[in-house]
């Protein structure tokens, strides 16, 4: 029995690690596009640009149709049976054309809307316009990217990615150059279009263009429209909230501001993201797997919650102490007075490791309404929160903010959990994130009563010391430490 935990402690932390390390390359990559941007555009050119991407994500969201989440599975159906999912790999492209089409009228009409909600100065109407190009290339993206996960092409999702990210960096670079803040819109356009076209290739080499127009495939996807319903209501709701932030923040304080808080969002947030990659590949599947059983379901979140926690943890702390260096490295030393809000925003993903994983079981069970419920509670937090805390205590408020949003997911994704569910989380998951989290308090304690050569030596040994209780305890539950013990005492 104690052989069987150990590969299933192993199993999580092997797919962790190595999805986690795929989508740290693309992290990487958009550092460095995000470092040439602060440069060449500053803070208020960053606050544009997640201004205007927060508006197309949102319009994406709302017109998408659900596509790339309701395709999935209805392909999946049909993998073993060539005819059928032939058909229904054309159904999904012609949805994805309408999705296409109403993406760009969309962002056309409400463009005025956009306008006026956003900027107290100026006309901006003609940017919000050139986002449906953007959004209606989206769409025709997630339409083949559904095709690809359907069909277990995940080699190809993976280039596809990693080339995307690259092509996004090489079209920025030149155009923030010579364009300044006007080649903003340009950018999200032409990385839009490099990412459908390079999806395109790879989608067309296994599944050739084949366009048809009859009722009846309009009639067979609007299942595939249903089903994503609610996981659509769900992500524009995430949109909205990400959409509202921004434009309050670029009423009440300008662009810099705006750009002053998505970068440091996107550091707290993105970097925690490298742990939580694995998430949807792996844990997911198996989660949904023993969804009908209570005690398997348990175990299998329970395991994937510890090893997240013991992954992420170090991080956090590492994080806290680097970010005065970090932020004017990735960044420019304009966005150093963001330190203070990024620092205290770390705080939240110990909360966010904690109820992830939970989470997930609403999505496994398909209980789409109560996944709806409990993704608005906390939008709706998250946004109020932000408005409160940058009224009261500016930039620093909004991390205050994040944390308090991340919290109160916690406390209701576990509360449903336990109810609806039957989830239980065990003692271990427990006494291993106290531990950490107060290490985790500890470190951004310091940030306040510590300087100079005392902070970083009293820092770096509460990172130590983390990251000694992680290793000690993933030793203990994998094999997977003893074999890289091998190959290093091998390689050597």
């Amino acid at each position: 029995m104690q052989e069987k935990r150990n590969d299933d402690y192993g199993h999580v932390l092997k797919y962790t690690s190595l999805f986690g390390g795929v989508q740290g390359l693309i992290i990487l990559i958009g550092l460095v596009r995000n470092k040439f941007m602060a440069v060449l555009l500053g803070a208020g050119g960053m606050g544009l640009n997640a201004l205007l991407v927060s508006v197309q994500n949102f319009s994406q969201q709302i017109t998408g149709l659900g596509i790339s989440f309701g395709a999935v599975p209805r392909l999946s159906e049909f993998y073993e049976q060539q005819r059928l999912l032939d058909y229904h790999i054309r159904v999904i492209r012609l949805w994805s054309l309408i999705a296409a089409v109403l993406g760009f009228v969309f962002c056309v009409l409400v463009s005025p809307l956009m306008n006026e909600a956003s900027f107290t100065w100026g006309n901006h109407t003609q940017h919000y316009a050139m986002l449906g190009l953007s959004v209606a290339m989206i769409a025709v993206t997630s339409g083949e990217t559904a095709i690809l996960k359907a069909t277990r092409r995940l080699g190809s999702l993976a280039r596809i990615q990693i080339t995307s990210a690259f092509f996004g960096l090489v079209v920025s670079l030149p155009l923030y150059y010579f364009l300044g803040h006007s080649g903003v819109v340009p950018v999200i356009v032409a990385i839009s279009l490099g990412t459908m076209v390079v999806t395109l290739y790879y989608s067309w080499r296994y599944y050739p263009l084949r366009l048809q127009l009859r009722r009846q495939m309009i009639s067979d996807g609007s299942d595939m429209v249903r089903l994503g319903m609610a996981f659509v209501l769900a992500a524009a709701a995430g949109s909205a909230a990400e959409m509202l932030i921004r434009f309050f923040l670029n009423v009440e304080g300008g662009l810099g501001d705006v750009g002053l808080y998505n970068a440091g969002f996107m550091i707290t947030i993105t970097y925690a993201g490298m742990v939580f990659s694995a998430m949807d590949s792996d844990y997911f599947p198996r989660l949904s797997a023993v969804r009908q059983d209570i005690a398997k379901t348990n175990e299998t979140v329970n395991k994937q919650t510890e090893v997240s926690l013991l992954l992420l943890a170090p991080m956090l702390v590492a994080l806290i102490m680097l970010l005065p260096i970090l932020i004017p490295l990735l960044f420019s030393r304009e966005f150093l007075s963001v330190v203070g809000m990024a620092q205290v925003a770390v705080l939240a993903m110990y909360f966010k490791v904690l109820a992830l994983p939970v989470a997930y079981v609403t999505l496994a069970r398909r209980a789409s309404l109560i996944y709806l419920l409990l993704e608005v509670t906390y939008f709706v937090v998250l946004v109020a929160a932000v408005v409160a805390g940058y009224r009261w205590w500016g930039l620093w408020g909004t991390g205050l903010a994040i944390v308090i949003a991340h919290a109160v997911e916690f406390l209701t994704v576990n509360g449903v959990a336990y109810w609806r569910f039957g989830f239980r989380s065990t003692m271990q998951v427990y006494r291993y994130a106290l531990i950490q989290t107060v290490i985790g308090v500890g470190a951004y304690s310091l940030t306040f009563f510590a300087e100079g050569l005392h902070y970083w030596i009293a820092e770096a040994a509460l990172t130590f010391i983390s990251t000694a209780y992680s290793i000690a305890v993933l030793r203990q539950k994998t094999h997977l430490w003893e074999a890289l013990r091998r190959k290093f005492v091998k390689f050597v």
